[in-house]
């Protein structure tokens, strides 16, 4: 079975990516470092274990973005909450073991990502935590349903945002991977 790594990006137009980072550094220099930190992270996270599809928004602009290396397919987010689309993403995938990570990890290796395609394996959901109470990666299986109820209630950018997903799927196994930090604010960007 295919495994599939989807990456969700924003087209990195200064006062549209990165607008909390933007507040501390400046529009443009947050549109920067989010366009460095996608072509480093996808040429960092390229592995044959597994396909890259990009997850772009805003739909026309990211389906046609000339920013994202052109041999990676492409899904457009299309509208919704953050749990909207990151649950379009998970159940539109080819089947197989799925990842979904955003594109604001500094930390992340291709071990992380090998570690949840293997946690998959034996569990139904794999989620990596961050500092901040949320969780920098979601995967699931595919030949099993992803659960309905997931990212239902979820109170998205706060510290409750792992735990409230956890409550929504009582009855999955669920593995826990590393925690790693995405981007915010500039202190984040602090090693």
């Amino acid at each position: 079975m295919q495994r599939t790594l989807v990456i969700m990006v924003k087209e990195p137009r200064p006062g549209r990516v990165k607008t909390r980072l933007g507040r501390d550094i400046g529009m443009v220099g947050a549109a920067w470092w989010f366009r460095h930190q996608t072509r480093n992270l996808i040429r960092r996270l390229r592995d044959p274990r597994w396909q890259i599809v990009l997850a772009v928004s805003p739909d026309r602009a990211g389906m046609l973005s000339r920013v994202w290396p052109a041999d990676l397919p492409r899904a457009a987010q299309r509208g919704g909450d953050l749990g909207d689309r990151m649950g379009r993403m998970l159940r539109c995938m080819p089947k197989g073991p799925v990842c979904l990570i955003g594109a604001d990890i500094p930390g992340i290796e291709r071990a992380h990502v090998g570690q949840a395609f293997r946690a998959l394996g034996s569990e139904q959901l794999v989620f990596g935590p961050a500092p901040d109470g949320g969780y920098w990666l979601v995967g699931a299986q595919r030949f099993c349903a992803v659960p309905l109820g997931l990212f239902h209630d979820v109170r998205w950018s706060t510290e409750h945002a792992l735990a409230d997903t956890l409550s929504s799927v009582p009855d999955c196994r669920v593995a826990l991977l590393s925690c790693l930090r995405d981007v915010d604010t500039v202190a984040d960007l602090k090693p």
